[in-house]
């Protein structure tokens, strides 16, 4: 990470490090061009990427012929791949789509048909008995199921650290704290005038998320609106893990894809989301509304999950436009390309986004040459419940003890870790970067136990780290 001066010159800014702004870096990272990813929060993976249901897609019921069901299954093999290089935690889970209505069960085999056009052979009809073997925690009612058997479960914030990190390695200058407040197109250069400085560059992408029609409106465009759904999700204790081992979905309908039943990765169980449209892009509090829904959905669904610890509850906000299909454009003469409602599949997606957003500026000759060699990927920290951890690793701590010093004790989190969290590439900027990068404080306790303890070291890194950007800066200044 850098400290940003002013009139940074760039040739390609990305605009937004969540996952397909971080994938994009990456990827443009591969040619001899000079690249920037441009964050407003101080963190990478800080907005819509950190806050969602965590599931790899097989893109079985999207819509077939889209660019979204295109990417979608294109990127399901770019990140499995991808996964297997790096350490991202991946669980083969599979899933189980349960019709509770002679309607829903009649909509099976056309969901099926539909996975056939998406190129997924896979899913099969079940009856009501194959389903409650499948999943016997269930509630009553349930008529009958559609398999899924490639669904799976996946860190969402080891995969955004991961893609973001990957960037950085390749050269790409991150910036950080960085809102951008407004855009002059010249004759040869864009400047991004950003809450911390002007940034100069030759081509942007706009991978902004929630605030892609805003900047596309910078560019002159009024082509879609953003609308901030909200979705709320209640996470169970640990315990509560035997009673789910698949991913549990409903039966979409016009309204949404509904509430979902579905393990994490991190050993816990999940119950949402809501889809509530708002106005406010900063909503992601809770609402009473939303716990009221989830413990009905919950009692019908699965009544002995609600006789389950919830650990905690949370809200994130995906980016619903206007506009039926992922919105991927360029304009040539703006030297711009937008990458607008990429919505909740942009998880899954991301990477094979990036190679499309690659092949658009190859066509338009903006990246150049390929880089002849690139660093290898980054080895992750595994966060995943289901892989073997470093409190678990007596060879590892017999190298180095502090991987034996448990820091934070529901999760297992320990000063190794935490230590090789702010030694990383992108180190964290807060509590909840680091609960990103460690799931400290992440547990049945919510840090009651372990939050001043973990405080003091975040606090103790924050001062060693503006130490060391102080004397950075007195050295530039020097020179």
């Amino acid at each position: 990470m850098s400290v940003p001066s002013p009139g940074a010159d760039y040739d390609i800014a990305v605009v937004g490090a969540g996952i397909v702004g971080s994938a994009i870096a990456r990827a443009l990272a591969g040619y001899d061009r000079k690249v920037t990813l441009v964050e407003a929060r101080s963190d990478v993976g800080d907005g819509t990427s950190k806050a969602n249901t965590a599931l790899l897609h097989t893109g079985f019921d999207a819509k077939p012929g889209t660019l979204e069901s295109r990417l979608v299954r294109r990127g399901y093999e770019l990140l499995s791949d991808y996964a297997c290089r790096t350490g991202i935690p991946i669980e083969r889970t599979g899933a189980l789509l349960v019709a509770w209505t002679d309607e829903e069960l009649a909509a099976l085999p056309e969901l099926r048909d539909k996975a056939i056009r998406n190129d997924y052979h896979a899913c099969e009809i079940l009856d009501a008995a194959a389903v409650y073997d499948a999943v016997p925690a269930l509630g009553p009612g349930a008529l009958g199921g559609l398999t899924v058997p490639d669904e799976s479960i996946i860190c969402t914030w080891t995969t955004n650290l991961a893609l973001a990190t990957d960037a950085v390695r390749r050269g790409v200058i991150l910036h950080t704290s960085s809102r951008v407040e407004a855009v002059t197109v010249e004759d040869s250069r864009t400047v991004l005038h950003t809450s911390d400085g002007p940034i100069s560059t030759r081509w942007v992408v706009n991978a902004t998320g929630l605030g892609a029609d805003h900047l596309d409106n910078a560019f002159g465009f009024d082509r879609f609106h953003v609308t901030p759904r909200r979705g709320e999700l209640f996470v169970f204790d640990k315990l509560a893990r035997p009673l789910v081992d698949r991913i549990v979905l409903p039966v979409p309908s016009a309204l949404g894809k509904g509430v979902l039943v579905s393990p994490t990765i991190y050993g816990n169980v999940m119950l949402g989301p809501t889809a509530e449209d708002l106005t406010d892009r900063d909503a992601t509090g809770t609402s009473d509304n939303g716990v009221e829904f989830l413990l009905g959905k919950g009692a019908r669904l699965m009544p002995a999950l609600m006789r389950e610890e919830v650990t905690a509850m949370y809200a994130g906000l995906r980016a619903a436009i206007d506009h039926p299909d992922y919105l991927i454009d360029l304009d040539a003469d703006q030297r711009y390309v937008v990458v607008g409602g990429i919505r909740s599949t942009g998880l899954t997606s991301g990477m094979a986004v990036a190679e499309y957003v690659e092949n658009v500026l190859t066509d338009v000759g903006a990246l150049g040459p390929r880089r002849t060699e690139l660093p290898e990927p980054p080895r992750m920290p595994n966060l995943g419940e289901a892989f073997p951890r470093p409190y678990q690793d007596s060879e590892l701590i017999a190298r180095d003890s502090r991987y034996g010093k448990i820091v934070c004790f529901c999760e297992r989190v320990t000063a190794g870790e935490i230590r090789d969290a702010y030694d990383s590439t992108i180190p964290p900027t807060d509590l909840d970067g680091l609960r990103r990068r460690t799931r400290a404080m992440n547990g049945r306790c919510q840090g009651f136990f372990c939050g001043a303890e973990i405080t003091a070291i975040v606090e103790q890194h924050a001062c060693a780290g503006s130490t060391a950007v102080t004397e950075t800066m007195s050295k530039e200044s020097v020179r």
